[in-house]
């Protein structure tokens, strides 16, 4: 998988609200104009992915408390160079839940969600943007959770509560979206 891969996932992209739309768009772009767009070293900003992990009932979502950034989380990463994305959210939430791959289940080889976000300056280096590409992931919610040391803690979160740990407009959007998992009539 090369830029063009991520290309076509984003073309095939539909997104829900209009906030979406603009990422996309922007996404896009960015993706066409940078050939180096998933190495963190490009600045001011790169292309990363994450999964919105849900369990099976899909009443409930996979939080970490991030040390780094002292915030409640979706696994999620940079890409290291690795254009497949997919790939990329797969490996985060491996790493980052300490779940084995045969217990992490891709639910859409489709993108899930888009967000374009700064990450402020701190000791890891200078204030950058995400260009964040998300996939739905399902994991059972009666499996142990080790976590890994990038985390304070790793639970599940009832979809209600969610925001109480994440009140950003991206995680509203995400529990909304998993909302209409559940009742497709939604609107």
């Amino acid at each position: 998988m090369h830029r063009n891969e991520l290309l076509g996932l984003l073309e095939a992209y539909e997104p829900q609200v209009m906030t979406e739309a603009g990422y996309l768009e922007r996404t896009k772009s960015f993706v066409r104009d940078h050939e180096d767009c998933f190495h963190s070293e490009r600045l001011p900003g790169h292309v990363t992915g994450s999964a919105w992990v849900v369990s099976p009932g899909r009443d409930r979502v996979l939080m970490l408390h991030h040390k780094k950034h002292s915030q409640w989380f979706q696994p999620g990463g940079h890409a290291d160079g690795d254009a497949d994305i997919r790939r990329v959210a797969l490996r985060e939430t491996r790493e980052e839940t300490g779940i084995a791959p045969e217990q992490i289940r891709l639910l859409s080889e489709g993108i899930f969600d888009l967000d374009i976000h700064t990450i402020p300056a701190g000791e890891h280096g200078p204030r950058h943007v995400h260009y964040d590409v998300r996939f739905l992931i399902e994991i059972d919610d009666r499996l142990p959770i080790p976590g890994n040391d990038e985390s304070h803690d790793v639970v599940w979160v009832p979809l209600h509560l969610v925001p109480r740990y994440n009140n950003n407009l991206s995680t509203h959007r995400m529990v909304d979206k998993t909302r209409r998992l559940k009742n497709p009539h939604r609107q």
